[in-house]
């Protein structure tokens, strides 16, 4: 009986120091993880490293992002081209808030602005005030295969230069038929003063 009970405290010890061992190498890896997210956006968004992207993004990755990439496979040097837009038109001024990495997902929130030394900067991609934006990773084998994109800007100016912008193409597409009208119109003058 006693030998029964020494096993049954040695398979409990056992188990438990694999337990333990377990949870460890799970946190260290999602330490990694994390490291990777960091790296990235220290070299693609934070600096104008953006050749480095082939260290942290798949060749082929997973985006849901905003407008239509949803569920979307792209090649890796997609992230190196968007973040080359960015900086061929300003710089970034951005800072991560926080992490949390579970199995292997990591999810930043960061939050930055963009200051534009372009026209089409200015218009499109500059920000007076920071953006808060929160990434999802999901990492295999040391690289990217997944990204989760949402930004919090409705409270910001942003939204309104999207409001502005979306009411100036709707005015837009409302004065080419009111010039076709017009245009109409003067001929047919011409026509009745030719009758005439």
């Amino acid at each position: 009986m006693k030998s029964i009970h020494l096993a049954l405290i040695f398979i409990f010890f056992i188990s438990g120091v694999f337990s333990q061992e377990k949870n460890r190498t799970r946190t260290n890896q999602q330490e990694i993880n994390k490291e990777i997210a960091r790296n990235f956006y220290q070299d693609l968004w934070f600096t104008n490293n953006t050749n480095n992207y082939k260290k942290y993004v798949a060749d082929e990755y997973v985006v849901h992002d905003i407008g239509d990439r949803k569920n979307v496979k792209e090649l890796a040097i997609t992230q190196k081209n968007i973040a080359d837009s960015f900086w061929e038109n300003g710089y970034f001024n951005s800072k991560i808030d926080y992490q949390i990495a579970e199995d292997d997902l990591v999810m930043t929130r960061w939050t930055g602005s963009f200051t534009s030394n372009t026209l089409f900067g200015r218009i499109a991609l500059e920000t007076k005030e920071p953006i808060s934006i929160i990434n999802v990773f999901k990492i295999k084998d040391g690289k990217i295969v997944e990204f989760w994109n949402h930004r919090h800007d409705i409270e910001t100016p942003q939204t309104l230069k999207f409001t502005v912008k979306g009411f100036a193409i709707g005015l837009l597409i409302a004065l080419i038929p009111i010039m076709l009208l017009i245009r109409v119109k003067r001929k047919l003058k011409v026509i009745r003063s030719k009758r005439q």
